[in-house]
């Protein structure tokens, strides 16, 4: 679990794929991997770390499925920053929202407007089903960055991206055209699992939920 608040920027110094798996390596100043088996978040992908290497250098492995549903697949190379997270300690402030480090996605960069100080970016989903678990004023993980949307539609999600945000992320990187991992709301993933489930028990074979009931429980 994690917060979408980056500690670090790391730099990729090596992939390579073995026994089914890809090996990240990883390296970042002032951020220290604490021990082997620990958790994580690589530009929003939750990672396992399998070899510390030095105070500043690490490895991870990536299963498969990360590395297709993730940018990784086309564009993790040598010299690539990375925004890095380690988990959430349980009772820590949680000065972001819930992330839990699974990519639900990668969107691609549209529009980005502004100065350079502030900047507002457009995202379309590469898979616009994604866009049901995006609302105004949500939150969404964004490469690991825990943002607000500011706006939604049935197209693409707009973010304002601060200043703090720009200097002490990747994110500061972004051009019309970027490619980033995607998290949706955990919360929004719930409500539609519980809209959508079919309860076999039920003779009607239907959810005994609906925005009506949400409503009454204080969800929506």
């Amino acid at each position: 679990m994690f917060t979408g608040l980056i500690e670090a920027v790391g730099r990729v110094e090596a992939l390579r794929q073995a026994q089914g798996v890809y090996e990240l390596e990883l390296s970042a100043n002032n951020f220290y991997a604490d021990f082997i088996g620990q958790s994580i978040s690589v530009s929003g992908a939750c990672l396992t770390v399998t070899e510390i290497l030095s105070k500043n250098n690490f490895k991870v492995q990536l299963m498969p499925e990360t590395f297709n549903r993730t940018w990784f697949k086309d564009n993790l190379r040598p010299g690539v920053k990375v925004n890095l997270e380690r988990a959430l300690k349980l009772g820590d402030r949680l000065d972001g929202h819930l992330v839990l480090g699974h990519v639900d996605g990668v969107a691609v960069l549209r529009e980005l407007s502004g100065n350079e100080q502030t900047k507002i970016a457009v995202f379309e989903p590469e898979d616009l089903s994604l866009l049901k678990g995006i609302v105004n004023k949500g939150s969404a993980a964004v490469d690991g960055v825990s943002l607000t949307v500011i706006e939604a539609n049935n197209k693409n999600f707009s973010l304002g991206l601060i200043p703090e945000t720009l200097k002490n992320t990747s994110l500061g990187d972004l051009k019309v055209g970027s490619r980033v991992n995607l998290e949706t709301d955990i919360l929004g993933k719930f409500v539609e699992r519980l809209l959508n489930f079919k309860d076999y028990n039920n003779e009607n074979n239907k959810s005994n939920l609906n925005l009506e009931r949400l409503a009454e429980l204080g969800y929506v």
